[in-house]
């Protein structure tokens, strides 16, 4: 699939950022309103109606590890009772699946770039990386 670009006023072009995250969470809001603001276009998924797919979570988890990806403060992760259970990784991708609270959220990537979490910096980085994009 090839990747979407806009065309910005400097006559660069820009990839396209991808969201995933909870309509409800505030820090998906955050991330959206983040790139909104800077004209960079994004494409949100929404994983209460759609998950990811496994290989876009396998990515992920490659880059940060399941551990970090888990959001273990969060209460989706208390109501769960996850802190008392030992699950393999694949029994806690399953959870994962079936509750997305479980994350922390939002998770971005832009290109090769990946971000978890509402951390500015790095999305200030991948806006850097999204502006630089060379044309196609």
């Amino acid at each position: 699939m090839p990747v979407s670009r806009a065309l910005c006023k400097n006559g660069r072009y820009m990839s396209n950022v991808q969201i995933f995250g909870l309509k409800k969470s505030p820090a998906t809001r955050a991330a959206e309103r983040f790139f909104r603001e800077r004209r960079v276009p994004i494409q949100f998924v929404d994983l209460n109606q759609r998950p990811m797919a496994p290989g876009e979570i396998r990515r992920f988890i490659d880059r940060f590890g399941l551990n970090e990806l888990l959001d273990r403060e969060g209460k989706s992760y208390i109501d769960a009772g996850l802190q008392y259970l030992k699950l393999t990784d694949s029994g806690l991708l399953a959870k994962i699946e079936q509750e997305p609270g479980l994350l922390r959220l939002p998770l971005i990537r832009a290109g090769n770039r990946l971000s978890i979490g509402q951390d500015e910096g790095a999305w200030k980085e991948m806006f850097a990386l999204v502006l630089s994009a060379p044309r196609p």
